[in-house]
C-alpha cells in the first residue's frame, strides 16, 4: 500500500475513535468493561478524543509527504511509537483486569497498526 493510502486509512481510524469517544462514551466504554458513571468520566473520554483526533489529523496532513523523504520517515516513526505505546498501555489494562470483553481487541489493534507502520517504514526506506 502507498504511504498516502496508509496515512489516510490510519487517520480515518483515529478520527473515527476520537468521534466515538467524544460523542458516545457511555455506549463505547462499557464494551471494554469500563463504567462511565459520572460527568468526570465522560469528560476524560472526551479529553482523550483530543489526542486521538490530533493523531488522525496529523496522519491526514502528512499523507502527501514524498515517499522516502525525511518527513515521511519521521511521521511513520512517530506513528509507530504511538501505536507501540498504545499496545503496551492497553495490554496493561487487560492484564490488570481493567479492560474486559471487547477490551482485548485494543492491544491487538495497536499492535496491528504498529506492524503496518513498521512495514511502511521498511518500504519507504
Amino acid at each position: 500500500m502507498t504511504s498516502k493510502t496508509f496515512l489516510t486509512a490510519h487517520g480515518a481510524v483515529y478520527i473515527f475513535f476520537a468521534l466515538a469517544l467524544f460523542l458516545a462514551p457511555q455506549l463505547l466504554w462499557p464494551q471494554y468493561g469500563l463504567q462511565v458513571n459520572d460527568r468526570y468520566a465522560v469528560f476524560l473520554s472526551q479529553h482523550n478524543s483530543i489526542f486521538l483526533g490530533g493523531i488522525g489529523i496529523i496522519s491526514f496532513l502528512f499523507r502527501t509527504a514524498e515517499p522516502g523523504s525525511d518527513a515521511a520517515r519521521t511521521i511513520l516513526t512517530g506513528l509507530l511509537w504511538t501505536n507501540v505505546l498504545g499496545a503496551a498501555v492497553t495490554l496493561y489494562a487487560c492484564i490488570a483486569g481493567l479492560f474486559t470483553g471487547f477490551g482485548w481487541s485494543d492491544p491487538a489493534f495497536f499492535a496491528l497498526l504498529a506492524g503496518l507502520c513498521a512495514a511502511q517504514l521498511r518500504k519507504n526506506g
